[in-house]
C-alpha cells in the first residue's frame, strides 16, 4: 500500500436490544449474540478534519501496529473500553479531500467496561435500518447497508425435501430468525420455479425477510423477490451492476471476489470452504485460503461448502460475515 494512504483500524461494537451497552462479556454461543441490532457510533470533535459528522470508532495505526493491536489501543484511548472479542471484517478504501485512507473494520461482539467518550466526543447507539443522526462520514455509508445483513443465508433445498416439505421448514426458520434467503433449485423446470418463487416470497416478506432468485433476474421481477444471486459464469460476463435492490454473487476464487467489489455487488458467497456432499471429488480451499482470499474485501463474503452452524464463530475468525448452507439450514434445530 502507498505511503500516502493512512491505515486505519475501526471498531463495530454490536450489540443486541436488549443489553445493558455497559458491558458485554463473550457468549459460549454465538446464536446468543444475534440479532445484533445496535451498534455505537461516536462524533468528531470541534478541531478535527470533518467535526461533526459521525463515525465509527478507531484510528491510525502507529508504527509497527497491526491493525487489530490498533484497534484494541484506540478503543481504549476513546472509549475507555478493553476488547474481549473482535473478529476481521471488510477493508474498504476511501478518498476524503484532505486524506485517502484504508479502513480495516472489525466486528466487536464482547468487550469489557462501558463506553464512554473520553475525548469528549458524543456516543449514540443505532440501528442500520433507522439512523437518527447526521451527517455519517461517507466512507461507513457502505458499512451501514453490509450491517443488515444476517450472519446465515440460507439455500433453498425443495427439490430434495419436496416442495411442501420445505414450505414447512422455511416457516419454521423465519419464525425462529432466519431473515436471507436464496432460491437456488436446479432439478426444477422454470415453470416450478416461478411458482416456488412466488410461495417463498410471500412467505419471507411477511417476517421481514430478504430474498434472492439464483441466476433469473426476471424471475426477480416477477416474483417480487429482492434480488438476484449470480452465478460464477454470470458474474464474468456482468459488465454493470444489475439494477436491483440487492445483488450477490457465487466465488470461487480471489479474482472472481475482486469482480463482484468492481461491481459494486452487496455480498458474495465464496465456497467450498471444507469437503461437500454433493461435490466428493471436488478441492476444497480451507480457512486459511478462505480467510487469504477475503482479507481485502470491501464486501461481506459468505463461507460456504461443508458447513455446519457451530462453524459460525471459526468463519467470523477468518473474516467472513457469515454462513450460507443448503441442507444445513432446514434441518433442526432451527436457532438461527
Amino acid at each position: 500500500m502507498s505511503s500516502c494512504v493512512t491505515e486505519v483500524a475501526v471498531g463495530l461494537l454490536l450489540c443486541e436490544d436488549s443489553c445493558k451497552a455497559d458491558e458485554v462479556t463473550a457468549q459460549s454461543d454465538w446464536r446468543e449474540q444475534y440479532p445484533c441490532n445496535r451498534f455505537l457510533l461516536t462524533r468528531r470533535p470541534e478541531g478535527k478534519a470533518l467535526s461533526g459528522h459521525w463515525e465509527f470508532p478507531g484510528g491510525k495505526l502507529e508504527g509497527g501496529e497491526t491493525p487489530m493491536h490498533a484497534l484494541k489501543r484506540e478503543l481504549h484511548e476513546e472509549l475507555g473500553i478493553e476488547i474481549v472479542t473482535a473478529y476481521p471484517w471488510l477493508v474498504r478504501v476511501h478518498k476524503y479531500a484532505h486524506a485517502t485512507v484504508r479502513l480495516n473494520f472489525f466486528r466487536v461482539t464482547a468487550w469489557k467496561g462501558r463506553p464512554f467518550g473520553r475525548e469528549n466526543q458524543q456516543l449514540s447507539w443505532q440501528t442500520p435500518a433507522s439512523l437518527t443522526v447526521s451527517p455519517v462520514l461517507a466512507a461507513n455509508v457502505p458499512i451501514l447497508r453490509a450491517l443488515q445483513l444476517p450472519p446465515l443465508y440460507a439455500i433453498s433445498n425443495a427439490t430434495e425435501l419436496g416442495s411442501e416439505r420445505f414450505m414447512e421448514c422455511l416457516q419454521y426458520a423465519l419464525e425462529n430468525g432466519l431473515r436471507l434467503v436464496q432460491v437456488r433449485e436446479n432439478g426444477l423446470s422454470r415453470e416450478l420455479m416461478r411458482a416456488l418463487s412466488l410461495r417463498v416470497v410471500k412467505l419471507a416478506h411477511s417476517y421481514g425477510a430478504r430474498v434472492l432468485i439464483n441466476s433469473d433476474i426476471e424471475l426477480v421481477h416477477e416474483s417480487g423477490a429482492d434480488g438476484v444471486h449470480l452465478n460464477s459464469v454470470q458474474l464474468a460476463a456482468c459488465r454493470v451492476r444489475p439494477e436491483l435492490p440487492w445483488c450477490a454473487a457465487s466465488c470461487h476464487n480471489q479474482d472472481e471476489i475482486k469482480r463482484a467489489n468492481e461491481l459494486g455487488l452487496d455480498f458474495v458467497v465464496l465456497s467450498p470452504v471444507l469437503h461437500t456432499e454433493t461435490h466428493p471429488n471436488a478441492a476444497n480451499l480451507g480457512w486459511q485460503a478462505f480467510a487469504k482470499m477475503t482479507e481485502n474485501s470491501a464486501i461481506p463474503v459468505y463461507a460456504l461448502g461443508g458447513l455446519r452452524y457451530d462453524d459460525m464463530e471459526v468463519a467470523w475468525s477468518h473474516g467472513a460475515h457469515g454462513l450460507s448452507m443448503l441442507r444445513q439450514s432446514w434441518q433442526a434445530p432451527f436457532l438461527i
